[in-house]
């Protein structure tokens, strides 16, 4: 017998069975197999905001423009292009060795060997940029107009 040809008189015997008796029957206790507790893993949905919270996008705080201070030139710093084909640059605390490269490399145009990098005690970065043996230190720093 389906249910859909269930009789009127079926149907009121089912029903006040369920209304005596309840619909859920007996409860059964979750058997706990640890001692800790973890919180179960439930859906996380992604965050989907009405409205981005910054106006516009940050612009990047360090380019080749602003990584180079000033040349240094100081006695030691010109023997130091005159003998080991390195410039001295003042430079910003926060740039690396590899930005100090490219930004020499975008400025001046020329292969950099090797970046030494040093911060002084008054708080300022020095970088001793090594240019490549066939590009002369000399000439870059006429170019720049320091020597």
């Amino acid at each position: 017998m389906s249910k859909s040809a269930a009789t009127p008189k079926a149907k009121a015997v089912a029903a006040r069975k369920a209304a005596l008796k309840g619909t859920q029957g007996t409860k059964t206790r979750k058997v706990r197999t640890s001692v800790t507790f973890h919180l179960p893993k439930t859906l996380r949905l992604a965050r989907k905001p009405k409205y981005s919270r910054k106006s516009a996008p940050a612009a990047p705080r360090l380019n080749s423009l602003n990584i180079l201070k000033n040349p240094l030139t100081t006695e030691t710093a010109m023997k130091s292009i005159e003998d080991e084909n390195t410039l001295v640059f003042l430079v910003d605390v926060l740039a690396n060795k590899y930005q100090i490269k490219q930004a020499v490399k975008d400025s001046f145009q020329v292969e950099v060997k090797k970046v030494r990098t040093l911060i002084r005690p008054d708080g300022k970065k020095k970088a001793y940029v090594r240019l490549a043996a066939d590009v002369d230190a000399m000439e870059v720093a006429n170019r720049i107009g320091f020597v």
